[in-house]
């Protein structure tokens, strides 16, 4: 099948001064999709060449027009003020939002192409038209998606996975009891409740875009840093606090920044309010308060490089599976499959 992939973001490392958590899991999606047969025509701009001078090896194919394609898979962009919403050529405008209309309106409106909407923000309002039109199929990264979308969780590399051992990781020195990388959005409530009281009492680092800090004066905040170093951050920390916005946490929507800390083998404490928490981590690091977070990471420091602490990053990597890439390409091709078959039938029934 070839497929038009529309999205926002790198394929690379990127820049530092940008948000794209994308980053950890869009190129493995996309290269398994290429092993499997398909055939992958991205329909943005190639910003990993404009912004960050990176070729991809020229591994892959951008186009700027309309070429001819069997599916239509986007990333979902959404409105978003003084940036996508302004005139072409204003100051700060990107047009990614227009391109995404262009493309809609080209594709899945007047050639009825098959088209796969993968909501990763949860910005796709539940009334909204592209859930009821025929040849379009929702996805969404949760596990309790809305009526009538797909999952289709961020994919983590089975290889990486596979190499990941546990008693190296725990023996692994670590200078920080608590790291955090990512950026604030809607994150403030789970930082006031589980991140900041710990913060207070261990060495932590926050990396990220996190633009209101003043109620947090003894928080240690980073700001951006590298695609390329966030696993060294994490690999210096014990422990990180796996912090959600709500809209997030009341379906079970996990972000990649739980496979990117158990990886550097950093151990996740899920608040209890996520639905679901207990599928992706064990029970003894849930966690229902700031003094619990405070609690464990004491439980954590005196189990450091332990069987004990290896065998809690064993059973933190045992829960990724239900990332794993192989997984999430199954999903995504069986989401393909359900938008296409209203095309077909639609086409038997002209013929």
């Amino acid at each position: 099948m070839k497929i038009g992939y529309s999205f926002w973001g790198f394929l690379g490392n990127g820049i530092t001064d940008t948000p794209d958590g994308g980053r950890s899991h869009r190129r493995p999606l996309i290269d398994a999709l290429l092993d499997r047969g398909h055939e992958i025509v991205f329909l943005q701009a190639n910003r990993d060449l404009i912004e960050a001078g990176d070729d991809l090896g020229n591994a892959y194919t951008f186009h700027s027009g309309s070429p001819d394609i069997d599916a239509l898979f986007l990333e979902w962009r959404w409105p978003i003020d003084g940036r996508n919403t302004t005139p072409c050529g204003a100051e700060g405008h990107t047009c990614e939002l227009h391109r995404q209309a262009e493309l809609i309106s080209r594709y899945t409106v007047r050639r009825k192409t098959p088209t796969v909407i993968w909501d990763k923000d949860r910005k796709l309002r539940s009334e909204s038209v592209w859930r009821r039109v025929p040849q379009a199929t929702v996805c969404e990264a949760a596990l309790a998606p809305t009526p009538g979308a797909h999952r289709l969780l961020f994919p983590v590399d089975d290889r990486l996975l596979a190499g990941a051992d546990p008693v190296a990781l725990a023996k692994q020195p670590r200078d920080l009891v608590l790291g955090y990388l990512g950026n604030q959005y809607d994150r403030d409530d789970h930082f006031d409740r589980y991140f900041a009281p710990a913060a207070a009492r261990f060495d932590h680092l926050v990396g990220g875009k996190w633009t209101k800090t003043g109620r947090w004066p003894h928080v240690h905040f980073l700001g951006r840093v590298p695609f390329e170093a966030v696993h060294g951050v994490y690999g210096r920390s014990l422990a990180t606090v796996l912090m959600l916005p709500e809209r997030y946490a009341a379906v079970g929507q996990m972000t990649q920044r739980i496979f990117e800390a158990v990886l550097a083998g950093c151990l996740p404490l899920a608040p209890a309010d996520i639905l679901h928490a207990d599928r992706f981590v064990p029970e003894e690091l849930i966690v229902r308060s700031g003094d619990e977070v405070i609690e464990r990471l004491n439980h954590l420091q005196r189990i450091a490089a332990t069987q004990q602490h290896a065998d809690l990053i064993a059973a933190c990597l045992d829960r990724l599976d239900l990332f794993r890439l192989s997984r999430q390409v199954d999903a995504l091709e069986a989401a393909l499959d359900t938008a296409v078959s209203p095309v077909v039938a639609l086409e038997r029934g002209a013929a």
